[in-house]
């Protein structure tokens, strides 16, 4: 058995926020609420593979699971990998999940777990594990699940969508606020403790900046315990509330490898909204 804490986030989580950058996008308009983080347990891909027996020529694994679409013209969900990434270590199939079994609604009886990637390529009720040695065209790695291929992810120039795409995959350095929300009223002399969490590709997060006068200066957050670097790393601020007035408070993460979160106005625009992990900010007033 092998078990991970890791971070499963949709792919269009936060997506509402593309809007404030002036264009809306496709999907369900989620917030933040679109991600978990679970204790993971199961048996490594990989040693699946090696005990099936895995052929020099193999150069993609295929996943399919139980799970029949909502409509008939929707096509099979059908995930692929390309074999060096399902022979890594961290990469499990799943049978139990924060100590028991996995629940009906998270994939029972097992599901794919791969740690730093988008849930989109987490099977559910995984069913079949083909391996092949071409790649096998698929609606939801081909058209669906996808962003711009290009340096910035991102649609350059207007809404033309008959762009290169690649689908998405790992996950972005990402921190959000979790107290307080947006327009949340403070008595002036309080002691606030700003929280959230911080999460990325699994690189791990080195630290968490806190602005409070939106962005003109930033001080370092407390960092909470370290469940993994696959995992939500919580963090803190404390904020002696001792003036009147509108605030503007930004959190904004960094990685191990320097990667850091965006402002807004520094993100790319895609039709999915796919990937969104600009700084975080809510407005709070003080009386």
């Amino acid at each position: 058995p092998a078990e991970i804490t890791a971070v499963l986030q949709c792919g269009g989580n936060s997506r509402k926020y593309y809007a404030v950058t002036g264009q809306a996008t496709h999907g369900v308009q989620w917030d933040h609420g679109a991600m978990g983080c679970a204790v993971w347990k199961g048996v490594r891909l990989k040693d699946i593979l090696n005990r099936a027996g895995v052929k020099e020529s193999a150069t993609w694994v295929g996943l399919n699971g139980l799970e029949k679409p909502a409509m008939d013209e929707t096509p099979d969900f059908f995930r692929e990998m390309e074999i060096h990434e399902a022979l890594e270590d961290q990469i499990i199939v799943a049978y139990a999940m924060n100590g028991e079994d996995l629940p009906y609604l998270n994939g029972f009886p097992i599901r794919l777990v791969i740690p730093g990637h988008f849930s989109d390529s987490w099977v559910k009720m995984l069913s079949e594990i083909m391996v092949m040695d071409t790649y096998r065209k698929s609606f939801f790695m081909d058209v669906a699940y996808t962003v711009p291929d290009n340096d910035c992810e991102c649609v350059v120039s207007g809404s033309d969508f008959e762009y290169k795409r690649k689908p998405i995959a790992s996950m972005k350095v990402k921190s959000v606020i979790g107290y307080p929300s947006s327009d949340t009223v403070i008595k002036k002399g309080s002691k606030v403790k700003i929280s959230g969490v911080a999460f990325d590709q699994g690189k791990g997060i080195k630290e968490v900046m806190i602005s409070l006068d939106g962005g003109k200066s930033w001080s370092a957050a407390k960092l909470g315990q370290d469940y993994g670097k696959f995992a939500f790393r919580p963090w803190s601020f404390e904020w002696d509330a001792k003036a009147k007035g509108n605030f503007t408070i930004m959190a904004r993460a960094i990685n191990r490898i320097g990667n850091i979160q965006p402002l807004a106005d520094e993100i790319g625009w895609n039709a999915g909204g796919y990937q969104y992990n600009a700084v975080d900010s809510v407005n709070v007033k003080i009386v």
